[in-house]
């Protein structure tokens, strides 16, 4: 398997990473048999957080691979706000995953640059003063879709890592991710962990092109969640055959992937409207509310069933509806004459689109 360097830590990650939110499904001897499998066949980073089930997780972990602590690097995440309750579950989490010190200590979940500044009061300085007594070597943070909170810190110089939401579903609906903050860490030496490449499931109809996608990317490590046998050896074997995505490879996935066809804006700027609406920042905003998520249209139930439980997974509904608002023109003046329908490179029925988004962003009572 591929090793990359995590940033300037020093540290080298195996290509694919081993998340463990899903380890809360299967039982210990489960979570015991997949983990040792996994580092016999060459994979060395594992993850965690505080607060997958309460810190079930970290303990199924230090109960299945303690005994092997030096053969991988260990990563959990601080969700607490204040000092005094992150240097808590810093201890917690060191006695759940029988070790004395984690590889990298993440800030779970910095949302924006305001939450930022909150974690830079509280929990931040527990990480400090873990770093310094020497259980934590690195510090970083995390975040799910909008990545605003991680380029702040990036930008003022905090963390020696990053995490974030990396697939080619999320791309068209938080671009800032791959056009600013992964150049922005590259410049900063930061290290840079992918997570959900298959975009929380969505993409399990086409998870080689995805994996492929993800690996293809200027980060350190692909992280996803494994709870059975075949999916770890699926996901091992994609990583030990992987070819690096062509540029052109790349080009025909965002034209044809089935998630994306019909529908998602790709964000490409090559339409327009003589009437002055910017459509493309209206997808944009729609993007953040629900990930282009609900499409007016129900072919396959299992589906909607997913994309319902996804479509508001990251929380960022008013932060679409705020981008919305700020629009002088709203999607409510298009007039329907299609002039901007032969511009789209991608097919998509771009009235009907916006008459789907200003029905979601202004909240309108019927669509």
């Amino acid at each position: 398997m591929e090793y990359r360097n995590l940033g300037n830590t020093g540290l080298k990650t195996s290509l694919l990473g081993f998340g463990g939110f899903h380890l809360l499904e299967i039982p210990q001897k489960s979570a015991e048999t997949l983990l040792n499998e996994y580092l016999d066949a060459g994979g060395n980073y594992i993850e965690t957080a505080a607060s997958y089930g309460d810190g079930e997780s970290e303990r199924k972990i230090g109960a299945s691979v303690s005994k092997r602590r030096g053969e991988y690097i260990l990563v959990s995440k601080i969700s607490a706000r204040d000092k005094a309750g992150a240097a808590r579950q810093i201890e917690r989490t060191l006695r759940n995953l029988r070790t004395d010190h984690v590889d990298i200590l993440l800030m779970h979940g910095v949302a924006s640059p305001e939450d930022f500044d909150t974690v830079l009061e509280g929990p931040y300085q527990a990480a400090l003063e873990a770093q310094a007594a020497g259980k934590a070597r690195h510090i970083g943070g995390s975040m799910h879709g909008w990545p605003g909170g991680l380029i702040e810190a990036l930008n003022r110089g905090y963390f020696d890592v990053v995490m974030s939401t990396v697939n080619y579903f999320d791309r068209c609906n938080y671009p800032e991710i791959e056009n600013t903050l992964l150049p922005l860490a590259h410049g900063k030496g930061a290290g840079v962990i992918l997570m959900k490449p298959l975009a929380d499931g969505w993409l399990y109809k086409n998870a080689d092109a995805a994996f492929r996608y993800a690996f293809s990317r200027p980060v350190s490590v692909v992280v996803t969640g494994i709870n059975n046998e075949k999916m770890l050896r699926d996901d091992l074997k994609r990583a030990e055959s992987y070819k690096p995505m062509t540029v052109g490879e790349e080009t025909e996935l965002l034209a044809s992937a089935p998630e994306l066809s019909g529908y998602v804006c790709r964000q490409c700027g090559k339409c327009a409207c003589p009437l002055g609406i910017d459509i493309q920042e209206i997808f944009a905003a729609e993007g953040y509310y629900d990930r282009q998520m609900a499409r007016g249209v129900v072919t396959d139930t299992a589906d909607y069933a997913l994309m319902e439980r996804l479509r508001f997974w990251f929380g960022q509904a008013e932060l679409g509806r705020a981008r919305y608002n700020r629009l002088e023109k709203q999607a409510g003046a298009c007039d329907g004459c299609g002039a901007c329908l032969a511009m789209c490179p991608y097919g998509i029925d771009i009235p009907a689109k916006l008459a789907l988004a200003d029905y979601k962003l202004a909240g309108r009572e019927m669509y």
